[in-house]
């Protein structure tokens, strides 16, 4: 709590002189716009008003043509019988009567006005000589400042900088992370070492010194660490990778010494170093001058993790999507002892998490949990956060009482593939578009190992012009079976728009290129070809041992690219003869979506019946 309440008087300190600066310059500001307007005023004169010389004046006023003279400082302003004004000017310090008494003019039958400025004047010559000189004071002191302030700055970037989250407060715990219970029994172990280090010390045992988390992005290794820190009751020190990390070489390290150091003072501890992978890759690949500046900061992490006394209650957790860039001296027992795997959620997860991020939303009663959980696979936990999020906004647009499916469905669908898009689109392109997606639909209803299909669409999203949705079915292993199954609905598209318009379109490339990629993904990594088991990523494996440099030979590549062209052709010829087949139902099947546009599962399944039950066993077993 000393923490938090430090700085909260840094804060308030820093609010009230950031006040008081602003104060100074309005100030300076005011005086020099008063002093710009005042003077402006006094030599303004209206358009009207002619200039005279002074004995002009004189012989008027000697032949009766003035009314009423106005004296203001050296300006003179005479109002003629005739309704004309015009104006002199007189000598400093000159009286007007003494000028007419001279010039032998009487003024007793003029009207004489005297306007006396003195103190006015006084005050705009003085403001005129010492305002410039405060004003450049003013200037010079805020260039000081400000140079002084850099100077500190640049003495300040040794410290560490780390966003610190004090024990006291409320913060995230186990009951608020879903989804990765296997990760959160590893991460129990550390609550409790953290919680009760003496019972593991009378057994000899240590802590650990460090715990690596390893995930996809989206999948929560922020959220568990903080959520550890928080079941824990310690406090909480996160940065990021890239933090560490500028121009001057030598900071990263010294960052690190400072970060490691304030821990250590508030143990027990948890520090979280995010992106990890920013700063630890494996050291003696790199060729940029900045690689000298990571190595360092590498190094004195390592020495840190290192000088861990038995009786130190700190931990380290550290964050990576790329554990196979690390260096090894990082990941080896004794620094990072802990790997912990997150992976994407089940289905089980799916719904656990939905459940957490559904809380203060209003859900109408017949939102079904289980069928949103089962069409959301291959979503991350922030993919569901943004997901409801997303269902929210849209529901509050149409004016709904309620979160309804519609509203969940749609949501789901923007995240996965975008927005809605309003194409304008000539009948012949809503139908190439049509057979094209049927193609999809019924190449895949047909395939035994298929997952159901779960929507069908021509309306426009992000860069396709339609849409083949399928629920899948999820399991561990691909089958070969499954994977040219696969290739064949992926150009299943392709053959429909060649059997029905003798001709082909750009809207397959993209199906094109996966089916590309798996096919080429079952030769040189799975080993699923005449090829044999063996691997032949040689891009993977250069990737994975950068000091050594994998080839494969010209004849090896020529006869992975024939695997590849043979698995592809195979597809689409297998693509070709079902749809022949089915010349009807894909005409039908286009039709209705000429006529509605989106077709869901259950009237899918009513237009075209549904799919063999011996198929969903097989593929659940595999």
């Amino acid at each position: 709590m000393a923490v938090g309440r430090k700085n909260g008087r840094k804060l308030r300190a820093s609010k009230v002189k950031t006040s008081w600066k602003n104060m100074v310059i309005y100030f300076f500001l005011f005086l020099f716009v008063t002093f710009v307007f005042m003077s402006f005023s006094q030599s303004k004169t209206t358009p009207e008003d002619k200039t005279v010389p002074l004995s002009q004046i004189i012989q008027d006023v000697k032949n009766g043509r003035v009314t009423e003279i106005n004296v203001s400082g050296t300006k003179i302003t005479v109002m003629e019988k005739g309704g004309d004004t015009i104006q002199s000017f007189k000598e400093p310090n000159v009286n007007l009567y003494q000028l007419f008494d001279d010039a032998g003019v009487s003024l007793n039958k003029t009207k004489v006005i005297i306007k006396d400025d003195t103190t006015l004047n006084n005050w705009i010559g003085i403001l005129g000589s010492v305002l410039p000189v405060l004003l450049m004071v003013a200037f010079f002191y805020f260039i000081f400042r400000q140079a002084r302030g850099a100077q500190e700055s640049i003495f300040s970037f040794g410290r560490s900088g780390a966003k610190v989250f004090s024990k006291d407060k409320p913060g995230i715990t186990f009951a608020d992370v879903a989804g990765v219970d296997e990760a959160k029994q590893e991460l129990t172990e550390i609550v409790d070492f953290l919680k009760n280090p003496g019972k593991y010390k009378a057994m000899g045992a240590r802590t650990p010194k460090g715990v690596l988390m390893v995930g996809p992005s989206g999948t929560g290794k922020t959220l568990l660490a903080r959520a550890t820190a928080g079941e824990a009751g310690v406090q909480f020190f996160s940065m990021a990778g890239s933090e560490f990390m500028e121009m001057l070489v030598g900071i990263g390290a010294s960052r690190v010494r400072d970060l490691f150091a304030t821990a250590k003072k508030a143990q027990p501890a948890i520090i979280f170093i995010d992106e990890v992978d920013a700063i630890g890759r494996q050291r003696g690949s790199g060729l940029m001058g900045g690689h000298d500046e990571r190595e360092q900061t590498l190094n004195q992490i390592l020495v840190e993790m290192d000088g861990f006394a038995p009786t130190e209650q700190l931990v380290v957790i550290a964050a990576t999507n790329r554990p196979d860039v690390l260096d090894p001296a990082l990941v080896r027992p004794g620094r990072f002892d802990r790997r912990v795997i997150l992976d994407m959620p089940d289905v089980n997860g799916r719904k656990e998490i939905l459940s957490i991020h559904a809380r203060n939303k209003p859900f109408d009663k017949a939102v079904n949990w289980d069928r949103i959980a089962r069409r959301t696979v291959g979503f991350s936990g922030a993919d569901l956060e943004n997901m409801l999020n997303e269902a929210a906004i849209l529901a509050a647009r149409l004016a709904h009482k309620a979160i309804d499916m519609s509203d969940l469905e749609e949501a789901a669908t923007k995240v996965k593939l975008g927005p809605e898009k309003k194409r304008l689109q000539s009948e012949e392109d809503r139908k190439m578009t049509a057979y094209h997606e049927a193609g999809h639909a019924l190449v895949s209803w047909h395939m035994p190992h298929m997952d159901p299909i779960h929507r069908i669409s021509i309306v426009s999203r992000g860069m396709s012009l339609g849409h083949t949705m399928m629920e899948p079915i999820e399991h561990v292993h691909e089958t070969k079976t499954y994977l040219l199954e696969q290739i064949a609905v992926m150009l299943g598209g392709r053959a429909a728009e060649n059997l029905i318009f003798k001709d082909v379109t750009t809207g397959a490339s993209d199906d094109i290129a996966k089916a590309t990629e798996v096919a080429r993904t079952m030769v040189v990594e799975y080993g699923m070809s005449d090829l044999g088991p063996i691997n032949l990523n040689a891009e993977r494996a250069n990737r994975r041992n950068p000091f050594e440099t994998i080839t494969v030979s010209p004849d090896m590549a020529s006869r992975i690219d024939v695997h590849v062209k043979k698995l592809t052709d195979d597809g689409y010829k297998k693509a070709q003869v079902i749809l022949s087949k089915l010349r009807k139902k894909l005409d039908k099947l286009a039709e209705e979506l000429l006529k509605k546009e989106t077709i869901e599962s259950e009237e899918f399944e009513r237009l075209m019946g549904p799919k063999k039950a011996f198929a969903y066993a097989k593929r659940q077993v595999s």
